[in-house]
Parts: C-alpha cells; sequence; structure tokens
C-alpha cells in the first residue's frame, strides 16, 4: 500500500467516524422489551407478564413462556421488527412470560425445586385458573427449555403441548468448550464462597466460546457507523447481553453437578425434591427446535431428548442458524414464528 492508499483509507475511516458521531449524538435511550405486557402475578422477585392484545387470540389455549435465568428474556422482544413474542401475538396466540428476577445474595439458597416447583408451577397454576383450564401449552428456551421438560415430566397433567427450543439436554458431548468446562470447576468452592454467582463470571465464560465474535462486530459496527438503524440494532443487542441477573448459588450448584457433571437427567436418574424425573411421563406433544450452526448448546444435546420421551407426537425441527438467531434473526420472522404458532395452534382445539 502506498502513501497515497494510505491516507485515503485513513481520511475515509476518519469519515466514517465523524458520521458515526452525529449518528450517535441523535441516538435517544436504547430500549427494548416494548411489546406491552401487563403484570398478572408475582412471588418473590419472580414475575408473570401477560402480552396485551388488541384482539381475541385464536387459539384457545394460552401459551408460557419460560427463558434461561442467566439472561433477560428481553432478547424475544428486541424491537418491534425483530420480535418473537409480537410474532407469537400477531399469529393469535395468548402469550405469558416469566421474569425469573434479579437475584440478591438473600436469594443465595434458592433451589431449583424453588424455580420449577414453587415459582414455574405457581405461574401454571395461575394460568390455569384464570382461564378455567386443566392444561397450557408450554413453551422454554436455552435452560428454560431444559427446566420445562423436568417441569413436563414431574407435571404432565398440566401441559397441552411442549415446545423447546435450543435446550440442553444430554452433556456427554466435548463439541463446546462450556460442557467441558463445567466437567472441571469447582463449583462447590464457588457457591460456598460467593453464595451468589456473577453474571460477570458467566459473561466471561460465554464470551470465551467464541472470542473472535467481539473482535468482528466492533469492525462491522465501524463500517455502519452512519447507519442509525444498524446501529440501533447493535445497541440493542449489546443492551441485552450487558443486562444479566446474577444466578442463585444452590441452583446453580446442582445445575451444574447433577445435569452437566453426572448428565443425570437424560440417564434417568435424576431427581427433584426427591421425586425421580421420569421422561416417559412426558406423554403430550413435544415440538424440538435446535439451531444448526450453535456454538453454545451443539446439536446432539438438544436431539437426544426426543428417544427418551413417551411422548408420541413429537418433532425435530432443525433452525439454520446460530442459538440468538434463533429468536432475533429475520428468518426466525418469517419462517418459525408461524410455523410454531400454527403447530401449537393445531394442537390446542
Amino acid at each position: 500500500m502506498n502513501t497515497t492508499e494510505i491516507f485515503e483509507e485513513m481520511s475515509g475511516t476518519l469519515t466514517k467516524l465523524q458520521n458515526g458521531y452525529e449518528t450517535l449524538r441523535n441516538i435517544g435511550k436504547v430500549e427494548v422489551g416494548t411489546t406491552p405486557k401487563t403484570l398478572v402475578w408475582q412471588i418473590d422477585k419472580v414475575k408473570l407478564y401477560r402480552y396485551d392484545r388488541s384482539t381475541p387470540a385464536k387459539c384457545k389455549i394460552p401459551v408460557l413462556v419460560s427463558f434461561a435465568m442467566m439472561n433477560r428474556h428481553d432478547v424475544l422482544d428486541l424491537q418491534p421488527d425483530r420480535s418473537l413474542m409480537k410474532k407469537f401475538l400477531d399469529e393469535g396466540l395468548d402469550i405469558y412470560i416469566m421474569d425469573w428476577g434479579y437475584p440478591t445474595k438473600a436469594d443465595k439458597y434458592l433451589t431449583m425445586e424453588d424455580y420449577i416447583d414453587v415459582y414455574m408451577n405457581g405461574a401454571v397454576d395461575f394460568i390455569r385458573k384464570s382461564h378455567g383450564i386443566q392444561k397450557i401449552n408450554k413453551m422454554g428456551i436455552c435452560q428454560g427449555g431444559t427446566f420445562s421438560t423436568i417441569y413436563a415430566a414431574l407435571y404432565p397433567e398440566k401441559l397441552n403441548t411442549l415446545t423447546v427450543y435450543v435446550a440442553p439436554f444430554d452433556f456427554t458431548t466435548d463439541k463446546c468448550m462450556l460442557y467441558k468446562w463445567t466437567k472441571y470447576i469447582d463449583v462447590d468452592a464457588m457457591v460456598d464462597s460467593m453464595g451468589i454467582i456473577p453474571a460477570d463470571v458467566l459473561n466471561s465464560g460465554f464470551g470465551m466460546l467464541k472470542p473472535s465474535a467481539d473482535i468482528s462486530k466492533y469492525f462491522s459496527v465501524l463500517d455502519n457507523l452512519g447507519d442509525e438503524d444498524k446501529i440501533m440494532n447493535f445497541l440493542r443487542m449489546e443492551y441485552w447481553k450487558a443486562d444479566c441477573p446474577d444466578i442463585s448459588g444452590e441452583m446453580y450448584r446442582k445445575y451444574i453437578k447433577d445435569l452437566f457433571r453426572d448428565n443425570l437427567l437424560i440417564k434417568g436418574k435424576f431427581e427433584l425434591g426427591g421425586r425421580k424425573v421420569n421422561l416417559k411421563n412426558i406423554t403430550m406433544p413435544f415440538l424440538n427446535i435446535y439451531a444448526t450452526d450453535d456454538n453454545i448448546i451443539p446439536n446432539e444435546s438438544t436431539i437426544a431428548i426426543n428417544d427418551k420421551i413417551g411422548s408420541k407426537d413429537k418433532e425435530l425441527y432443525a433452525f439454520p442458524g446460530g442459538h440468538i438467531g434463533v429468536f432475533v434473526g429475520a428468518r426466525s420472522q418469517k419462517e418459525l414464528g408461524p410455523k410454531v404458532a400454527k403447530w401449537v395452534s393445531d394442537r390446542s382445539k
């Protein structure tokens, strides 16, 4: 590269930065999760919201969505044109969503039993009672899908259908660094010393799964500094990534030891509150969605559950894309949302 070319490149970069400064100066508050919803139930820090509808739902049986506890559910409603929740509303579903809240040191003794038997079951019972029905439709995403599956095995009489997205079930694979790390971390020392597992600890681990992604995204931002829409897309995603709750230590201890380390759920040996979690009890229609390019939850970890459950009406859905793309990608809006809504509605008559 000669001197003239270097000067031209530097000049072009400076122009991008100047345009970016003007763009950022005119951007207001970054907001996510803006689809209107109403708080309808709460226990402790855990809340249940119902998304507002302007027209009656086409699907007669409501849906309860549970996201992972180490991230906020707002990624499901990142912005109006990239909102899985809004798409479900548009497709005629009656949607409730659980908000796990932000645990503090006062919550360090909360167990997996508390989250599944008390909070999740309480939300399900509230919806059943409010609608005067025996069964609801359940959706669980990532860790929320694992917990929803455990719930379905313990309370099958309360669920009409179960849909899970990119959820981990079989932890024997070594195709993901996350699965390797959890075999060797001293989780007892972590929990005993900290009580609450800080979000920064978890985020640093997720960040190391694909470190090049953090570098490439900033180069991409530089190229799009003058485009307000693209900058807002970037800022909303970064806002969501930074807004992570801490995790109850006792829940995390059981999650790592019984699931990641000992793989008890898929082996049929997992217990919750002294009860054996028998996956054959899951006989309701089951839709299992995995992302073909998922770098967080390996496909074989998700797929393995289908051969273990008792459902006759069960389906695997391979979504082309990555872990987060399942919720925010354009293809998710165009293809996956309507597909899932139809699958649920067809089984809710």
